[in-house]
């Protein structure tokens, strides 16, 4: 419901905008731009909290469940924005291109929705329909003042749903969600848990969301269908061999007309003669057999060839010519073909009576009738003519072995006739062609291997399987080793499915490496194999690699328990075939680390190993180690593994490590009751010395603790920049102070200006930039908030309030902590070292001496602000005045002085600073004078935001000096 409430609140939040512009724009002088603009930038948490305190969370029930395709009553409820995107539905009615199953597609150009099938998978969206929030509205024309109206709504005045109904109801919810995704039943029927059966087949995904919301037993809810588009695998996805050939186009399997007539080509009615005669006579004959077979020869007359072959004709025709016509020799060729009809019959997609070319043949004219059904025979395919079957076309020859010699010429009146398909057999997994096979005088085993294609190299020939149907209607499997001649001379029923299981893709005996190596990968594994054989050398590895810690991940037989074992690759490179360089085994895994990037991957993956197989009686082998070592963290705990052997998983001891002891916490369990910890001190000295005693044996969840040297630190450095004799970056010791360093850099110059420096500190500047962002962010929630309440209240007053809000938030956004500390120079830098005033310096900080200044700057709401040349005896006022006077929105009253070394004097008396020699102008002093907030909406930061803003930019200024 969160969701729900939250587009409800961006939709609220919409409406408030719509209505801020409307108002803005008719009120003279009010700025509509920053105000949206300012609604715009506000964060999705800020928001809620303006609807609460403006609507008492009053949009958190106007959504009506429009988000998603949602439909009652016949009546679409969603936007015309979501009907279009939604699979292309219009927002003017109901006729459409929606209604067919259409979408518009990127082009403009219509694209059909793919409907569901029985089978596919679908992903079921589903939700309660949050009640509807009364609504209220202002009458159009009401005057001034006229309370809002409710109006009437059935859905929103209707009894709010039981608590017990509304459990019920979310239960159900979680409980279809929990069932995602769901397959389609072989009818096409989608079965949601406590809901019978609801045909989807047909119906695309917008007509399914449709049929859906129609359902009277899912009127409470929201619901939306998704189709997921998933491949099928394993048994599901076989398809009938062969019946995809007659997809292509029909045209690439016509006959070529244009190419040399065979000689067994029968001639008939409608075929076209070429004769060209030579000798005493030059000229060619077209001539076309005639429906009573012959052809009409000019010289010769009448002659018959219909019925005969191409070769007996041409002689015919050659052998009279020569005879009857004197010194006249002629060459009979065939030009256009006739056009013969032929039937096609039983099992074919499209059955029934197609011209088709002379010289077509069976293959010809199924393409012509669009292929076969998945029901009829690719084997037994009967060219019948005149009653009586003249030839048997097995299409499996033609698409197994490419012989086509059955492929019969057709003739004028042929019937084509496919019966149903005989008995077949699927065959899935591991073989190079699997899907459904139709048997002819295929029997065993090894005969549907063949027609297959044979096995992949990855086939587990003894892990073959046979299910099928027996005598007694039940579901068996039968093995099948067709390595052997026995297994693959088993017989063969129809309906059986071969299943053929691939080899285990555990790699039995090799040695795998991976990691920080050039080559990773698998390396034959022989007894006696040891580390430096598979690394012989640091060439093997990438540069940056971690000689002295390599990780081995081992399976220990019969339950393939998981241990670590770690190498040090330098110690059994030195010495190969001593006890560094361990002995591998079978399906060892070698993993080298890298020192840049560490090893909290690989080794968190193999701790997950080893915790889920741990137990009661035998914990999870985890050590670990912080402190001051390289790469503290978890490590495996190794068959005897010692303190030293942690401490170098840990990339050994860092610089700043603490030499003489460390801490060892040991955990253990008391008779199964409690857990106890127990301390033990670790020599470290006598340990890096190799003392055997001191190498302490570990235990599962023991913790090592390397300790820091004292008072360790990084090297602290402090900035000096200006008027110094030496200025740059210095070293400090602990706890020198900033008069000690001052006196390093050989003092302050003639034009120094002490009591304008400028002394800086990191962590103030990182404290003071947390707070300037909080404070935006204060900021800017006010000022949306005051924008909302001065539409709401019809006021216009808030316009110049906006503007000045809207600049205040910009420059407080913009600008940058400076961690300016303001210190005494005379007790600082003046005063005797070690004194109270004596500063000590941090790292990072930054000391800025000027140069002597001789200006006082006005800034603020002045008519020009600028700085003067410094003249003894002008007051505050007289600074002012020379910037051209106070602006009308100048607050005169709080008008404050910041000294150079940037301290604040300020009074609510103007004449106060000319009577106060302390309170006096100085040389390098900024007079500020603030906005008058007061004749302003009242916001509580106001003031304080314009006096950061003024007193950012001037250390700002002085910082930048440098």
């Amino acid at each position: 419901m969160q969701k729900v409430f939250f587009r409800s609140s961006i939709a609220l939040l919409g409406l408030l905008v719509g209505a801020l512009s409307t108002v803005a724009s008719a009120q003279s002088g009010m700025s509509s731009s920053d105000q949206l603009e300012l609604l715009r930038n506000l964060s999705p948490e800020q928001r809620e909290q303006i609807l609460e305190q403006m609507s008492g969370r009053s949009g958190a029930g106007t959504s009506n469940g429009t988000a998603g395709a949602t439909r009652r009553n016949g009546k679409d409820t969603r936007s015309a924005t979501d009907r279009s995107n939604r699979g292309g539905e219009q927002a003017q009615g109901e006729e459409g291109p929606d209604s067919a199953g259409e979408m518009v597609g990127p082009n403009g150009a219509l694209l059909k929705l793919p409907s569901f099938k029985p089978e596919d998978s679908v992903l079921i969206e589903i939700g309660l329909i949050p009640p509807k929030e009364p609504e209220y509205i202002i009458p159009p024309g009401s005057p001034a003042g006229t309370p809002p109206v409710k109006v009437p709504n059935e859905q929103a005045d209707a009894e709010p749903m039981p608590p017990a109904d509304k459990k019920r109801l979310e239960a159900l919810v979680d409980l279809i969600r929990s069932r995602n995704p769901y397959a389609l039943d072989r009818a096409g029927a989608l079965l949601l848990p406590g809901y019978p059966a609801i045909p989807l087949a047909g119906l695309n995904e917008i007509q399914a969301t449709r049929r859906l919301m129609a359902e009277p037993s899912l009127r409470q809810f929201e619901v939306n269908v998704v189709r997921l588009p998933l491949a099928r695998t394993g048994l599901a996805a076989l398809k009938p061999f062969g019946y995809d050939f007659f997809d292509e186009d029909p045209s690439v399997f016509e006959p070529v007309t244009d190419g040399a007539v065979p000689a067994d080509y029968v001639v008939g009615p409608g075929d076209q003669l070429t004769i060209q005669l030579y000798g005493t006579q030059n000229r060619t004959l077209r001539l076309t057999v005639g429906r009573d077979g012959r052809i009409s020869f000019p010289e010769l007359g009448p002659i018959n060839v219909g019925g005969q072959s191409f070769s007996r004709v041409s002689a015919s025709v050659e052998s009279r010519v020569r005879t009857q016509m004197t010194g006249v020799r002629a060459s009979v060729s065939v030009g256009d073909t006739r056009s013969i009809r032929v039937f096609v019959l039983g099992e074919a997609k499209y059955p029934g009576s197609y011209p088709i070319s002379g010289l077509g043949t069976v293959t010809t004219a199924l393409f012509a009738s669009g292929g076969i059904k998945a029901i009829g025979s690719l084997r037994d395919i009967q060219l019948k003519r005149q009653g009586a079957v003249v030839r048997r076309v097995d299409l499996y020859d033609l698409l197994l072995r490419g012989d086509s010699s059955n492929d019969a010429k057709l003739q004028p009146g042929d019937v084509i006739f496919i019966p149903p398909v005989g008995p077949t057999v699927s065959i899935e997994g591991e073989a190079r062609r699997p899907a459904i096979y139709e048997l002819k005088d295929e029997s065993q085993v090894a005969d549907i291997l063949q027609l297959a294609g044979g096995l992949t190299p990855e086939a587990d020939t003894a892990r073959v399987t046979l299910g099928r149907i027996d005598e007694q209607h039940r579901r068996v499997i039968v093995n099948v080793d067709v390595g052997t001649a026995d297994g693959r001379s088993q017989r063969l029923r129809t309906g059986d499915v071969v299943r053929v299981a691939r080899i285990r893709p555990q790699l039995d005996s090799g040695v795998t490496v991976r990691g920080h190596v050039h080559t990773p990968g698998a390396i034959a594994w022989r007894d006696g194999l040891r580390l430096s054989d598979v690394i012989p050398s640091v060439d093997e590895l990438k540069p940056n690699a971690d000689l002295g810690y390599l990780l081995v991940r081992r399976e220990l037989p019969p339950d393939r328990r998981v241990v670590a074992l770690s190498a040090d690759l330098s110690r059994a490179l030195r010495n190969p075939g001593g006890e560094a360089d361990i002995k591998l085994r079978p399906r060892d895994e070698i993993i080298v680390f890298d020192l840049e990037s560490g090893r909290e991957r690989e080794i968190s993956r193999l701790l997950e190993e080893m915790r889920l197989q741990s137990r009661i009686d035998r914990p999870t082998n985890i050590v670990r180690v912080g402190g001051r070592v390289k790469v503290a963290g978890e490590y495996p705990l190794e068959p005897n593994m010692t303190v030293s052997d942690l401490i170098r998983a840990g990339g050994n001891l860092s610089d700043a490590a603490y030499g003489g002891e460390a801490e060892l916490t040991r955990y253990s369990v008391q008779k199964g009751e409690a857990r106890r910890a127990e301390l033990i001190t670790i020599d470290l000295a006598k340990l890096l010395m190799g003392d055997k005693e001191a190498d302490v044996a570990l235990q599962p969840f023991d913790f090592l603790n390397i300790k820091e040297i004292p008072e360790w630190t990084v090297q602290e450095q402090v900035t000096l920049m200006g008027e110094v004799k030496f200025p740059g970056s210095y070293p400090v010791k602990r706890g020198e102070t900033l008069k000690s360093l001052v006196e390093r850099a050989g003092g302050l110059t003639d034009l120094a200006f002490p009591e304008g420096v400028v002394f800086t500190r990191k962590s103030l500047r990182e404290r003071e930039q947390k707070q300037l962002d909080n404070l935006a962010n204060r900021l800017q929630t006010d000022l949306a908030t005051m924008a909302l309440q001065a539409v709401a209240a019809n006021q216009s007053s808030a316009a110049q309030a906006s503007v000045v809000g809207q600049s205040l938030l910009t420059q407080i956004k913009a600008a940058k902590a400076v961690g300016r500390l303001v210190i005494d120079v005379d007790r600082a830098l003046l005063g005797e070292s070690g004194s109270a005033g004596d500063l000590v310096v941090q790292d990072g900080d930054m000391l800025l001496i000027p140069k002597r200044s001789q200006e006082v700057t006005v800034i603020g709401e002045v008519q020009n602000a600028t700085s003067h040349l410094y003249r003894q005896g002008l007051t505050r006022d007289e600074y002012i005045g020379l910037s051209g006077g106070m602006t009308r929105r100048a607050d005169n009253e709080r008008v404050y002085i910041v000294r150079a070394n940037g301290s604040v004097v300020s009074s609510e008396n103007s004449h106060w600073y000319s009577r106060n020699s302390q309170a006096a102008v100085k040389a390098g002093d900024t007079v500020v004078v603030p906005l008058d907030t007061e004749r302003l909406p009242r916001l509580p930061l106001w003031q304080a935001v314009t006096q950061i803003v003024y007193n950012l930019a001037i250390a700002a200024v002085a910082v930048q000096r440098f």
